[in-house]
């Protein structure tokens, strides 16, 4: 096991996605790296964890099955204050990334994100900025990514979700019949 001298005494990291491979993979490589990994892939297993065992560290998705994953941020911060959390999500937004530092979170991550960017974010002192992505999103991309929040948002409902984006019903449904952008 990788000995990482930055992670100190209470090397202690909850790891919650409902992304089952994901999680797995990511609980793999954090271990490399030195942590003691728990994992939840649901809010209740999360918040249940975060009460009994509070970590030192914690890497929460924003959206699960089962809800919010601030939710367990709260729960986090509420048993250990020092603890340092990473917010991750496929739904990178303003609002939701200013909602996660007002809770508590150290940082705010997009997916996809690797070991080494979730790393860098829990071992960043508070005054440091993070380093910019290597590979950011295009503006395709993040158009499409907000496109499909709000059609997800509205219950896949293309005429509400048009009506919101203030988008043509047709212009949004031709869009949603293309492949993502990279």
């Amino acid at each position: 096991m990788a000995e990482n001298a930055e992670l100190g005494a209470d090397r202690t990291l909850l790891l919650v996605d409902d992304d089952e491979p994901f999680l797995r993979r990511l609980a793999k490589a954090m271990e490399k790296r030195g942590f003691e990994v728990e994992t939840a892939g649901s809010v209740a297993a999360g918040q249940a964890i975060a009460t009994a065992r509070p970590p030192a560290y914690a890497v929460c998705d924003l959206r699960l099955e089962d809800g919010n994953g601030l939710d367990v941020v709260e729960t986090i911060r509420e048993k250990r204050p020092d603890s340092r959390v990473v917010v991750l999500t496929g739904y990178g937004a303003i609002a939701t990334a200013v909602a996660a530092v007002k809770i508590g979170a150290t940082d705010y991550l997009s997916k996809p994100a690797d070991a080494t960017d979730i790393t860098s974010a829990l071992l960043a002192s508070d005054d440091e900025m993070p380093p910019p992505p290597d590979n950011p999103m295009s503006a395709d991309r993040v158009r499409w990514e907000h496109i499909q929040r709000v059609y997800e948002l509205c219950d896949r409902n293309v005429s509400e979700t048009a009506r919101r984006l203030n988008m043509h019903r047709r212009t949004l449904q031709r869009i949603l019949a293309k492949r993502s952008p990279r």
